[in-house]
């Protein structure tokens, strides 16, 4: 995957409780992308993406988009190093 991208975005809102982190997973195994998504204490979802780098945006994109669950307030992306871990897990 030469053109392979990973980003850690943390997302705040309402997010936890209302199906959030299965949301993302099903974004990111339909777009054939690794990574994760958990809870974090303060309230928001940690999610990391990995592959492609078109598809990381879109699905970045969808994160605060229309189909999110709960209530979206802001979104704060960094880019990681490829890992090269396949799969994705909810935490």
């Amino acid at each position: 995957m030469s053109d392979a991208v990973r980003v850690r975005v943390l997302v705040s809102g309402r997010v936890q409780g209302v199906g959030y982190r299965w949301f993302v997973r099903g974004l990111a195994e339909s777009a054939g992308l690794s990574g994760s998504a958990r809870n974090l204490p303060d309230g928001r979802v940690e999610v990391e993406l990995e592959g492609p780098a078109d598809d990381v945006r879109a699905v970045v994109a969808a994160l605060s988009g229309p189909d999110a669950p709960g209530r979206v307030t802001g979104t704060v992306q960094e880019d990681r190093e490829v890992q090269g871990v396949p799969g994705f897990t909810t935490a």
